[in-house]
């Protein structure tokens, strides 16, 4: 049944009075912070030593892309650009070598992020989606199907991106603007730990929440589709 699994972005209660936010707080019967069973077999994957010490420093940048963070200020301001805090997390975690997947439609782009990480010391893998131009007939994707038919497409290959940055023995990869879909099979053969730094989003100029901020107003026909 649904009601048996979590429903955080439903939870009924305020947020400063959820359990997940107090000790003691409120919570609906399916609320993972009651489930002790499932906490404890997540302390258990932070007991690896490697585990812990990447979600250790994790927090710490978190809690570093703000400022104002002096005892009695209650209103910290966020200070940092995802890009920058990328380049800080990988220095923490001692990072010499990273990998940076992209789109095509963002080479642009994608070869400003390799400079800047380039500037701050990393070695940098980058492997744009349609490497291997592999004819996409050869998945089976029908002419009808691709974005020009009658003409000759490459598929994007988010399997070989992955595979030459584990050839290449990569420490941290940074996806920059997959396709939904394949930026799960990227995900999923990844040897190293891997990061966002853009989610594709060809209408909103790569701004996903776009949508969602606006999706009573300007793209309420979304939910009538």
């Amino acid at each position: 049944m649904k009601d048996s699994y979590p429903s955080c972005a439903s939870c009924p209660f305020p947020k400063e009075e959820r359990l997940c936010s107090v000790e003691n707080g409120k919570s609906p019967a399916t609320c993972p912070t009651r489930d002790n069973d499932l906490i404890d077999e997540v302390r258990k994957e932070y007991s690896d030593p490697g585990i812990r010490e990447f979600v250790r420093q994790a927090s710490v940048q978190e809690g570093e892309g703000y400022s104002g963070r002096e005892p009695g200020n209650t209103t910290p301001k966020p200070a940092k650009p995802r890009i920058l805090e990328i380049a800080e997390f990988a220095k923490r975690m001692n990072y010499s070598k990273l990998g940076l997947v992209f789109c095509t439609g963002l080479s642009r782009e994608a070869a400003i992020v390799e400079s800047f990480l380039s500037d701050k010391g990393f070695r940098v893998v980058s492997v744009m989606c349609k490497a291997g131009r592999t004819p996409k007939e050869e998945i089976g994707v029908e002419d009808h199907e691709k974005i020009r038919p009658g003409t000759n497409e490459s598929m994007c290959n988010p399997m070989l991106q992955a595979f030459a940055l584990n050839r290449a023995g990569t420490e941290f990869n940074i996806v920059m603007g997959l396709c939904v879909g394949h930026d799960s099979i990227f995900l999923k053969y990844s040897k190293a730990f891997c990061t966002v730094l853009a989610a594709k989003d060809r209408l909103t100029g790569h701004n996903p929440l776009a949508a969602i901020y606006t999706l009573d107003s300007y793209y309420r026909y979304l939910k009538k589709e």
